[in-house]
């Protein structure tokens, strides 16, 4: 199978692409084969040598994808060859196939496609904790999130949507507006050119939001 390998820290330039053996799962793993993978904050700092968690080189970066599993260990429950998941085996994940642990991965529905799946687990989970549980925002309540064309960024949009918040999505530029308008934020401010904090109380009656989120 083809991977993507990093046998040194540096830039994504330093990282090679290459033959390596098909895999085996341990008896509590399964092999997914990859459809598609995410690229994350944390992947890019773990090429680097900048992560809390760094494995041994040399090593596969990639830390959620979306695909099939096509190998089932000896005592693997709950999951067999066939079934579309989403996984977050840490690293990994930029190679055509992957080792997953069982808590590393979670059946999808038909109706989710691969790529949706690879982006998943990491955006929304981090989204809804700091929303849900940190947060405690509520319905009705004013939602900031800045930054908000990147992926958790736009996942805190979505979420704040969906639990009945009024959303104030601020990117800084024009260019991200446009890309923000699907998610359908109450407001789109543009902050590039500064003033945000003027900006914020305008749309706010002077309050400033309920939650800021960056």
């Amino acid at each position: 199978m083809r991977a993507i390998l990093c046998k040194s820290h540096g830039p994504a330039e330093n990282l090679c692409l290459e033959m390596v053996d098909d895999l085996t799962p341990a008896a509590d793993e399964a092999v997914v084969e990859v459809y598609s993978a995410a690229l994350n904050f944390p992947d890019g700092l773990q090429i680097q040598g900048k992560y809390q968690f760094q494995p041994d080189m040399p090593f596969t970066p990639g830390s959620e994808v979306g695909g099939v599993i096509i190998k089932a260990g000896s005592s693997l429950s709950g999951f067999a060859v066939g079934d579309r998941v989403m996984a977050t085996p840490g690293i990994g994940g930029l190679a055509e196939q992957v080792r997953v642990k069982a808590e590393g991965l979670r059946k999808i529905p038909d109706s989710m496609d691969f790529k949706s799946a690879a982006s998943f687990a990491m955006v929304y989970t981090t989204s809804y904790h700091a929303l849900k549980q940190r947060a405690n925002l509520q319905p009705g309540e004013t939602l900031l999130v800045l930054g908000a064309s990147g992926g958790v960024g736009l996942a805190a949009v979505e979420l704040g949507k969906h639990m009945g918040a009024r959303v104030i999505s601020a990117p800084s530029s024009d260019e991200k507006i446009e890309f923000l308008k699907a998610a359908q934020p109450d407001e789109l401010p543009n902050y590039g050119g500064g003033e945000m904090k003027k900006k914020g109380k305008a749309l706010t009656g002077g309050e400033g939001a309920d939650v800021n989120y960056d």
